[in-house]
Protein backbone atom coordinates (compact mmCIF):
# COMPACT_ATOMS: atom_id res chain seq x y z
CA UNK A 1 0.00 0.00 0.00
CA UNK A 2 2.97 2.70 1.04
CA UNK A 3 4.63 1.49 -2.15
CA UNK A 4 1.67 2.41 -4.71
CA UNK A 5 1.50 5.77 -2.31
CA UNK A 6 4.63 6.15 -2.92
CA UNK A 7 4.86 5.89 -6.54
CA UNK A 8 1.54 8.35 -6.58
CA UNK A 9 3.53 11.00 -5.33
CA UNK A 10 6.47 10.67 -7.45
CA UNK A 11 4.24 10.53 -10.62
CA UNK A 12 2.64 13.89 -9.17
CA UNK A 13 6.34 15.39 -8.19
CA UNK A 14 7.14 14.37 -11.92
CA UNK A 15 4.30 16.73 -13.12
CA UNK A 16 5.15 20.33 -13.81
CA UNK A 17 3.62 22.90 -10.85
CA UNK A 18 1.52 24.48 -12.93
CA UNK A 19 -0.61 20.81 -13.67
CA UNK A 20 -0.11 19.61 -10.33
CA UNK A 21 -2.28 22.58 -8.83
CA UNK A 22 -5.09 22.12 -11.91
CA UNK A 23 -5.18 18.43 -10.55
CA UNK A 24 -5.35 19.41 -6.92
CA UNK A 25 -7.71 22.01 -7.08
CA UNK A 26 -9.88 19.69 -9.44
CA UNK A 27 -9.57 17.43 -6.77
CA UNK A 28 -10.39 19.58 -3.66
CA UNK A 29 -13.35 20.80 -5.78
CA UNK A 30 -14.34 17.12 -6.45
CA UNK A 31 -14.26 15.74 -2.80
CA UNK A 32 -16.13 18.89 -1.93
CA UNK A 33 -18.88 18.72 -4.30
CA UNK A 34 -18.86 15.17 -3.69
CA UNK A 35 -19.54 15.80 -0.26
CA UNK A 36 -22.24 18.55 -0.50
CA UNK A 37 -24.01 15.93 -3.47
CA UNK A 38 -24.16 12.85 -0.79
CA UNK A 39 -25.24 15.24 2.01
CA UNK A 40 -28.03 16.82 -0.36
CA UNK A 41 -29.21 13.42 -1.37
CA UNK A 42 -29.69 12.00 1.62
CA UNK A 43 -30.86 15.01 3.03
CA UNK A 44 -33.71 14.83 0.29
CA UNK A 45 -34.50 11.55 0.54
CA UNK A 46 -34.89 11.79 4.58
CA UNK A 47 -37.34 14.66 3.67
CA UNK A 48 -39.47 12.53 1.39
CA UNK A 49 -39.47 9.81 3.62
CA UNK A 50 -40.80 11.97 6.01
CA UNK A 51 -43.52 13.53 4.07
CA UNK A 52 -43.94 10.01 2.58
CA UNK A 53 -45.16 8.48 6.36
CA UNK A 54 -46.85 11.56 7.21
CA UNK A 55 -48.74 11.31 4.03
CA UNK A 56 -49.40 7.25 4.66
CA UNK A 57 -50.60 8.98 8.89
CA UNK A 58 -53.31 11.14 6.96
CA UNK A 59 -54.61 8.60 4.52
CA UNK A 60 -57.09 7.19 7.15
CA UNK A 61 -60.28 5.62 5.71
CA UNK A 62 -63.38 7.29 7.01
CA UNK A 63 -65.61 4.85 9.42
CA UNK A 64 -68.43 3.94 6.96
CA UNK A 65 -65.38 2.68 4.00
CA UNK A 66 -63.91 0.79 6.77
CA UNK A 67 -67.69 -0.57 8.20
CA UNK A 68 -67.80 -1.44 4.30
CA UNK A 69 -64.45 -3.32 4.32
CA UNK A 70 -65.15 -5.34 7.48
CA UNK A 71 -68.22 -6.58 6.74
CA UNK A 72 -66.94 -7.66 3.39
CA UNK A 73 -64.32 -9.55 5.35
CA UNK A 74 -66.73 -10.91 7.68
CA UNK A 75 -68.67 -12.20 4.97
CA UNK A 76 -65.73 -13.54 2.66
CA UNK A 77 -66.25 -10.85 -0.42
CA UNK A 78 -63.18 -9.09 -1.27
CA UNK A 79 -63.84 -7.96 -4.58
CA UNK A 80 -64.96 -4.51 -3.24
CA UNK A 81 -63.23 -1.88 -5.45
CA UNK A 82 -60.62 0.65 -3.72
CA UNK A 83 -61.73 4.12 -3.74
CA UNK A 84 -59.44 6.26 -5.56
CA UNK A 85 -56.51 4.78 -3.45
CA UNK A 86 -54.10 4.97 -6.41
CA UNK A 87 -51.57 2.33 -5.89
CA UNK A 88 -52.22 1.78 -2.17
CA UNK A 89 -52.57 -1.34 -0.62
CA UNK A 90 -55.62 -1.57 1.89
CA UNK A 91 -55.80 -4.31 4.62
CA UNK A 92 -58.39 -5.23 7.45
CA UNK A 93 -57.21 -7.17 10.22
CA UNK A 94 -59.58 -8.60 12.40
CA UNK A 95 -58.76 -9.31 16.45
CA UNK A 96 -59.18 -12.88 15.66
CA UNK A 97 -55.82 -13.20 13.03
CA UNK A 98 -58.20 -13.00 9.68
CA UNK A 99 -56.72 -10.53 7.20
CA UNK A 100 -58.59 -9.08 4.13
CA UNK A 101 -56.60 -7.31 1.37
CA UNK A 102 -58.02 -4.90 -1.21
CA UNK A 103 -55.46 -3.56 -3.81
CA UNK A 104 -53.00 -4.46 -6.10
CA UNK A 105 -50.59 -7.25 -3.82
CA UNK A 106 -51.21 -8.28 -0.17
CA UNK A 107 -48.38 -7.62 2.02
CA UNK A 108 -47.39 -10.00 5.00
CA UNK A 109 -49.35 -8.89 8.52
CA UNK A 110 -46.60 -9.08 11.43
CA UNK A 111 -47.24 -9.62 15.17
CA UNK A 112 -46.85 -5.48 15.06
CA UNK A 113 -50.02 -5.50 12.75
CA UNK A 114 -51.97 -7.74 14.87
CA UNK A 115 -51.08 -6.00 18.35
CA UNK A 116 -52.64 -2.72 16.85
CA UNK A 117 -55.84 -4.57 15.77
CA UNK A 118 -56.11 -6.01 19.30
CA UNK A 119 -55.91 -3.02 20.63
CA UNK A 120 -52.26 -3.52 22.16
CA UNK A 121 -50.57 -0.62 19.92
CA UNK A 122 -52.95 2.46 18.33
CA UNK A 123 -50.31 2.50 15.69
CA UNK A 124 -46.99 1.74 13.41
CA UNK A 125 -44.81 2.17 10.78
CA UNK A 126 -43.05 -0.40 9.20
CA UNK A 127 -41.31 -1.20 5.39
CA UNK A 128 -42.56 -5.00 4.46
CA UNK A 129 -41.96 -6.67 0.60
CA UNK A 130 -45.67 -7.45 -0.80
CA UNK A 131 -46.13 -11.11 -2.87
CA UNK A 132 -45.31 -9.32 -5.49
CA UNK A 133 -41.84 -8.33 -4.24
CA UNK A 134 -42.25 -4.91 -4.53
CA UNK A 135 -41.34 -2.97 -1.38
CA UNK A 136 -43.80 -1.68 0.85
CA UNK A 137 -43.90 1.14 3.27
CA UNK A 138 -46.81 0.26 5.78
CA UNK A 139 -49.06 2.29 8.29
CA UNK A 140 -51.41 0.56 10.54
CA UNK A 141 -53.99 2.06 12.49
CA UNK A 142 -56.27 0.94 14.89
CA UNK A 143 -60.13 1.88 13.75
CA UNK A 144 -63.24 1.50 16.17
CA UNK A 145 -66.46 -1.05 14.26
CA UNK A 146 -69.16 -1.29 16.54
CA UNK A 147 -68.48 -2.44 19.59
CA UNK A 148 -64.98 -3.66 18.91
CA UNK A 149 -62.16 -2.62 16.98
CA UNK A 150 -59.84 -3.53 13.81
CA UNK A 151 -56.70 -3.08 12.35
CA UNK A 152 -56.68 -1.11 9.31
CA UNK A 153 -52.96 -1.71 6.78
CA UNK A 154 -52.34 0.96 4.55
CA UNK A 155 -49.28 0.10 2.19
CA UNK A 156 -47.53 2.06 -0.62
CA UNK A 157 -44.97 1.50 -2.90
CA UNK A 158 -40.99 2.91 -1.68
CA UNK A 159 -40.35 2.25 -5.77
CA UNK A 160 -41.77 6.08 -6.05
CA UNK A 161 -39.16 7.48 -3.45
CA UNK A 162 -36.27 5.68 -5.28
CA UNK A 163 -37.46 6.58 -8.62
CA UNK A 164 -36.77 10.28 -7.80
CA UNK A 165 -34.01 9.44 -5.62
CA UNK A 166 -32.65 8.04 -9.00
CA UNK A 167 -33.34 11.10 -10.91
CA UNK A 168 -31.89 13.56 -8.37
CA UNK A 169 -28.34 11.63 -8.27
CA UNK A 170 -28.00 11.43 -11.85
CA UNK A 171 -28.45 15.52 -11.77
CA UNK A 172 -26.62 15.48 -8.63
CA UNK A 173 -23.55 13.37 -10.34
CA UNK A 174 -24.14 15.46 -13.85
CA UNK A 175 -23.47 18.90 -11.87
CA UNK A 176 -20.39 17.24 -9.71
CA UNK A 177 -18.92 16.25 -13.21
CA UNK A 178 -19.32 19.61 -14.83
CA UNK A 179 -18.11 21.16 -11.71
CA UNK A 180 -14.71 19.18 -11.79
CA UNK A 181 -14.16 20.10 -14.79
CA UNK A 182 -14.71 23.75 -14.66
CA UNK A 183 -12.70 23.78 -11.28
CA UNK A 184 -10.02 21.74 -12.97
CA UNK A 185 -10.03 24.57 -15.99
CA UNK A 186 -10.39 27.86 -13.28
CA UNK A 187 -7.60 25.81 -11.37
CA UNK A 188 -5.07 25.97 -14.36
CA UNK A 189 -6.10 29.30 -15.16
CA UNK A 190 -5.42 30.33 -11.41
CA UNK A 191 -2.32 28.68 -11.38
CA UNK A 192 -0.91 30.15 -14.72
CA UNK A 193 -1.94 33.69 -13.79
CA UNK A 194 -0.07 32.78 -10.30
CA UNK A 195 2.95 31.66 -11.33
CA UNK A 196 3.42 34.11 -13.65
CA UNK A 197 5.41 36.21 -10.69
CA UNK A 198 7.30 33.12 -10.17
CA UNK A 199 8.16 32.27 -13.73
CA UNK A 200 10.02 35.71 -13.72
CA UNK A 201 11.68 34.71 -11.15
CA UNK A 202 13.12 31.71 -12.46
CA UNK A 203 14.22 33.18 -15.67
CA UNK A 204 15.91 35.99 -13.38
CA UNK A 205 17.74 33.26 -11.47
CA UNK A 206 18.23 31.18 -14.66
CA UNK A 207 19.97 34.57 -16.28
CA UNK A 208 21.90 35.66 -13.30
CA UNK A 209 23.09 31.90 -13.14
CA UNK A 210 23.58 31.80 -17.01
CA UNK A 211 25.64 35.50 -16.59
CA UNK A 212 26.22 36.52 -13.52
CA UNK A 213 24.27 39.20 -13.87
CA UNK A 214 23.80 40.53 -10.00
CA UNK A 215 22.09 43.94 -11.25
CA UNK A 216 19.36 42.19 -12.45
CA UNK A 217 16.35 43.28 -10.04
CA UNK A 218 12.49 41.84 -10.00
CA UNK A 219 9.69 44.39 -9.40
CA UNK A 220 7.91 43.70 -6.17
CA UNK A 221 4.47 44.56 -5.89
CA UNK A 222 1.68 44.13 -3.02
CA UNK A 223 2.35 42.24 0.30
CA UNK A 224 1.92 38.63 -0.41
CA UNK A 225 4.11 35.89 -0.72
CA UNK A 226 5.43 36.41 -4.29
CA UNK A 227 6.16 39.90 -3.35
CA UNK A 228 8.08 39.18 -0.61
CA UNK A 229 10.12 36.21 -2.39
CA UNK A 230 10.78 38.76 -5.13
CA UNK A 231 12.08 41.14 -2.18
CA UNK A 232 13.86 38.43 -0.78
CA UNK A 233 15.93 37.55 -4.46
CA UNK A 234 16.66 41.50 -4.66
CA UNK A 235 17.85 41.93 -1.25
CA UNK A 236 20.23 38.48 -1.81
CA UNK A 237 21.31 39.49 -5.16
CA UNK A 238 22.15 43.15 -3.72
CA UNK A 239 24.04 41.28 -0.63
CA UNK A 240 26.08 39.00 -3.22
CA UNK A 241 26.71 42.15 -5.42
CA UNK A 242 27.88 44.20 -2.67
CA UNK A 243 29.96 40.99 -1.19
CA UNK A 244 31.28 40.19 -4.54
CA UNK A 245 32.89 44.03 -4.83
CA UNK A 246 33.85 43.61 -1.26
CA UNK A 247 35.55 40.96 -2.00
CA UNK A 248 37.47 41.83 -5.19
CA UNK A 249 38.21 45.69 -3.48
CA UNK A 250 39.90 42.69 -0.87
CA UNK A 251 41.96 41.47 -3.54
CA UNK A 252 42.78 44.68 -4.85
CA UNK A 253 43.77 46.12 -1.70
CA UNK A 254 45.64 43.11 -0.74
CA UNK A 255 47.92 43.11 -3.49
CA UNK A 256 48.56 46.51 -3.52
CA UNK A 257 49.51 46.13 0.57
CA UNK A 258 51.61 43.03 -0.30
CA UNK A 259 53.54 44.43 -3.22
CA UNK A 260 55.50 46.88 -0.83
CA UNK A 261 57.31 44.53 1.29
CA UNK A 262 57.42 41.70 -1.45
CA UNK A 263 59.19 44.05 -3.77
CA UNK A 264 61.74 45.62 -0.72
CA UNK A 265 62.28 41.77 0.36
CA UNK A 266 63.05 41.17 -3.67
CA UNK A 267 65.12 44.08 -3.74
CA UNK A 268 67.35 42.89 -0.47
CA UNK A 269 67.06 39.45 -1.41
CA UNK A 270 68.50 40.23 -5.27
CA UNK A 271 71.32 42.37 -3.50
CA UNK A 272 72.17 39.38 -1.11
CA UNK A 273 72.38 36.81 -4.52
CA UNK A 274 74.25 38.88 -6.31
CA UNK A 275 76.95 39.57 -3.55
CA UNK A 276 77.14 35.66 -3.34
CA UNK A 277 77.08 35.57 -7.49
CA UNK A 278 79.99 38.11 -8.10
CA UNK A 279 81.99 36.90 -5.07
CA UNK A 280 81.73 40.29 -3.36
CA UNK A 281 81.23 40.44 0.20
CA UNK A 282 79.05 43.29 1.63
CA UNK A 283 80.25 44.97 4.36
CA UNK A 284 79.38 43.56 7.76
CA UNK A 285 77.53 46.28 8.84
CA UNK A 286 75.29 46.63 5.78
CA UNK A 287 74.90 43.02 5.53
CA UNK A 288 73.45 43.27 8.85
CA UNK A 289 71.00 46.36 8.13
CA UNK A 290 69.98 44.11 5.10
CA UNK A 291 69.01 41.06 6.95
CA UNK A 292 67.39 42.84 9.92
CA UNK A 293 65.22 44.71 6.75
CA UNK A 294 64.44 41.26 5.60
CA UNK A 295 64.05 39.94 8.86
CA UNK A 296 61.14 42.74 9.63
CA UNK A 297 59.38 42.88 6.38
CA UNK A 298 59.29 39.10 6.73
CA UNK A 299 57.42 39.50 10.07
CA UNK A 300 55.34 42.51 8.06
CA UNK A 301 54.57 40.35 4.97
CA UNK A 302 53.23 37.34 8.33
CA UNK A 303 51.70 40.03 9.93
CA UNK A 304 49.42 40.68 7.19
CA UNK A 305 48.66 37.84 5.69
CA UNK A 306 46.85 36.76 9.21
CA UNK A 307 45.11 40.30 9.64
CA UNK A 308 44.01 39.17 5.60
CA UNK A 309 43.23 35.46 6.45
CA UNK A 310 41.33 36.98 9.91
CA UNK A 311 38.98 39.61 7.43
CA UNK A 312 38.45 36.91 4.69
CA UNK A 313 36.83 34.57 7.26
CA UNK A 314 32.73 34.62 6.90
CA UNK A 315 30.98 36.81 9.87
CA UNK A 316 28.65 33.80 10.74
CA UNK A 317 32.02 31.59 11.40
CA UNK A 318 33.61 32.66 14.62
CA UNK A 319 37.49 31.78 15.41
CA UNK A 320 36.50 29.84 18.34
CA UNK A 321 33.67 29.26 21.08
CA UNK A 322 32.68 31.98 23.38
CA UNK A 323 34.10 31.67 26.72
CA UNK A 324 33.70 33.73 29.53
CA UNK A 325 36.50 35.79 30.05
CA UNK A 326 38.48 38.21 32.60
CA UNK A 327 39.22 41.62 30.45
CA UNK A 328 41.48 42.93 33.08
CA UNK A 329 43.35 40.08 32.54
CA UNK A 330 43.56 40.03 28.83
CA UNK A 331 44.18 43.94 29.46
CA UNK A 332 46.96 43.25 31.08
CA UNK A 333 48.68 40.80 28.83
CA UNK A 334 48.05 43.12 26.22
CA UNK A 335 49.68 46.06 28.09
CA UNK A 336 52.68 44.09 28.62
CA UNK A 337 52.90 43.15 24.93
CA UNK A 338 52.33 47.03 24.15
CA UNK A 339 54.86 48.35 26.45
CA UNK A 340 57.57 46.03 24.57
CA UNK A 341 56.63 47.88 21.34
CA UNK A 342 56.98 51.07 22.86
CA UNK A 343 59.34 50.91 25.50
CA UNK A 344 59.97 55.02 25.78
CA UNK A 345 56.16 55.32 26.70
CA UNK A 346 55.04 55.18 29.68
CA UNK A 347 51.34 53.57 30.98
CA UNK A 348 48.73 55.29 33.08
CA UNK A 349 46.30 52.43 33.80
CA UNK A 350 43.60 52.48 36.22
CA UNK A 351 42.44 48.60 35.93
CA UNK A 352 38.67 47.67 36.99
CA UNK A 353 37.48 43.30 37.09
CA UNK A 354 34.94 43.23 34.24
CA UNK A 355 33.68 39.60 32.90
CA UNK A 356 32.91 39.44 29.54
CA UNK A 357 31.46 36.79 26.59
CA UNK A 358 34.43 36.37 23.76
CA UNK A 359 36.90 34.19 22.34
CA UNK A 360 40.23 34.71 24.38
CA UNK A 361 42.93 34.95 21.71
CA UNK A 362 40.65 37.13 19.53
CA UNK A 363 40.33 39.20 22.42
CA UNK A 364 43.38 40.10 23.76
CA UNK A 365 44.67 40.18 19.63
CA UNK A 366 41.31 43.22 19.33
CA UNK A 367 43.13 45.07 22.67
CA UNK A 368 46.64 44.30 21.30
CA UNK A 369 45.74 46.54 17.67
CA UNK A 370 43.70 49.33 19.32
CA UNK A 371 47.21 49.96 22.26
CA UNK A 372 49.70 49.55 19.07
CA UNK A 373 47.62 52.31 17.35
CA UNK A 374 47.48 54.38 20.50
CA UNK A 375 51.35 53.59 21.02
CA UNK A 376 52.17 54.23 16.72
CA UNK A 377 50.73 57.89 17.13
CA UNK A 378 52.25 59.02 20.78
CA UNK A 379 55.29 61.26 20.40
CA UNK A 380 58.18 60.00 22.05
CA UNK A 381 58.45 60.09 25.61
CA UNK A 382 54.09 60.45 25.83
CA UNK A 383 52.09 59.16 28.11
CA UNK A 384 49.22 56.53 26.88
CA UNK A 385 46.03 56.20 29.22
CA UNK A 386 43.94 52.87 29.69
CA UNK A 387 40.74 52.94 31.71
CA UNK A 388 38.82 50.29 32.13
CA UNK A 389 35.83 51.03 34.57
CA UNK A 390 33.90 49.48 36.91
CA UNK A 391 30.97 49.65 34.60
CA UNK A 392 33.11 47.82 32.34
CA UNK A 393 33.93 50.59 29.78
CA UNK A 394 37.56 50.73 28.25
CA UNK A 395 38.88 53.68 26.68
CA UNK A 396 42.98 54.10 25.62
CA UNK A 397 43.80 57.11 25.23
CA UNK A 398 47.38 58.47 23.21
CA UNK A 399 48.23 62.26 23.16
CA UNK A 400 49.43 62.11 19.12
CA UNK A 401 48.20 63.94 16.95
CA UNK A 402 44.56 62.99 16.57
CA UNK A 403 42.24 62.49 13.89
CA UNK A 404 40.44 64.69 11.36
CA UNK A 405 36.65 64.94 11.63
CA UNK A 406 36.35 63.90 8.30
CA UNK A 407 38.30 60.87 8.69
CA UNK A 408 36.39 59.36 11.54
CA UNK A 409 33.58 57.49 9.30
CA UNK A 410 36.64 55.70 7.60
CA UNK A 411 38.68 54.34 10.91
CA UNK A 412 37.23 50.77 10.81
CA UNK A 413 37.36 50.44 6.85
CA UNK A 414 39.71 47.63 5.59
CA UNK A 415 43.19 49.13 4.25
CA UNK A 416 42.40 52.67 5.36
CA UNK A 417 45.16 54.59 6.55
CA UNK A 418 45.15 58.20 7.34
CA UNK A 419 47.36 60.64 5.84
CA UNK A 420 49.48 60.98 8.14
CA UNK A 421 49.84 57.09 9.14
CA UNK A 422 50.78 56.31 5.59
CA UNK A 423 54.84 56.57 6.56
CA UNK A 424 54.35 54.42 9.72
CA UNK A 425 53.86 50.68 9.57
CA UNK A 426 51.15 48.88 9.17
CA UNK A 427 48.42 47.50 6.99
CA UNK A 428 45.50 49.28 7.49
CA UNK A 429 43.34 46.14 8.92
CA UNK A 430 43.95 46.56 13.03
CA UNK A 431 40.85 48.62 13.40
CA UNK A 432 38.82 46.46 11.39
CA UNK A 433 39.57 43.15 12.98
CA UNK A 434 38.72 45.24 16.35
CA UNK A 435 35.38 46.19 15.29
CA UNK A 436 34.68 42.93 14.20
CA UNK A 437 36.29 41.44 17.47
CA UNK A 438 34.21 43.61 19.44
CA UNK A 439 30.85 43.41 17.23
CA UNK A 440 30.85 39.58 17.75
CA UNK A 441 30.97 39.84 21.13
CA UNK A 442 27.94 42.06 21.47
CA UNK A 443 30.02 45.26 22.01
CA UNK A 444 30.83 48.17 20.20
CA UNK A 445 34.07 50.27 19.84
CA UNK A 446 34.41 53.62 18.59
CA UNK A 447 37.33 56.55 17.85
CA UNK A 448 37.06 60.30 19.03
CA UNK A 449 39.09 63.19 19.62
CA UNK A 450 40.30 63.80 22.85
CA UNK A 451 39.68 66.75 25.21
CA UNK A 452 43.22 68.54 24.92
CA UNK A 453 44.79 66.83 21.64
CA UNK A 454 45.09 63.10 20.80
CA UNK A 455 42.65 59.83 20.15
CA UNK A 456 40.79 58.16 22.55
CA UNK A 457 39.26 54.62 21.46
CA UNK A 458 35.80 53.53 23.47
CA UNK A 459 35.18 49.78 24.25
CA UNK A 460 31.68 48.46 25.37
CA UNK A 461 31.37 44.77 26.21
CA UNK A 462 28.68 43.95 27.57
CA UNK A 463 29.91 41.50 31.09
CA UNK A 464 29.49 42.15 34.63
CA UNK A 465 32.37 42.73 37.64
CA UNK A 466 32.21 39.47 38.78
CA UNK A 467 32.03 36.01 37.21
CA UNK A 468 29.47 34.03 36.81
CA UNK A 469 28.73 31.14 39.75
CA UNK A 470 29.64 28.38 37.21
CA UNK A 471 33.03 29.95 36.32
CA UNK A 472 33.79 30.08 39.98
CA UNK A 473 32.51 26.78 40.83
CA UNK A 474 35.17 25.52 38.11
CA UNK A 475 38.36 27.73 39.10
CA UNK A 476 37.63 26.53 42.53
CA UNK A 477 37.45 22.95 41.80
CA UNK A 478 41.01 23.64 39.55
CA UNK A 479 42.53 25.16 42.91
CA UNK A 480 41.74 21.93 44.65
Amino acid sequence: MSTRGGGVRRRLRALPLRSRLALLTATAVALAVAAASAACWFVTRAQLESERDQSLRNSRLDSSQIDVYVLSCVNGRADIPLPATGRDTVQIVLTSGRTCSYGASPVPVRAVDLAVARGTLVDVLHTEHAEDGREMRVFTYQAPVGQGQVGVMIARPASEIDNAMAGLAWVLLLVSGLGVIGAGAVGLWVARAGLTPVDRLTEAVEHVAATEDLTVRIPAEGEDEVARLSRSFNAMTAALASSRDRQAQLIADAGHELRTPLTSLRTNVELLARSEETGRALPREDRRALMASVTAQMTELAALIGDLQELARPDAVAPGPLEVVALHEVLRSALGRARLRGPELSFVTEIAPWYVRAEPAGLERALVNVLDNAVKFSPPGGEVEVVLTEAGVLTVRDHGPGIAPEELPHVFDRFWRSPSARSLPGSGLGLSIVARTVQRSGGTVALAPAEGGGTVATVRLPGAPTPPPSVVADEGLDQS
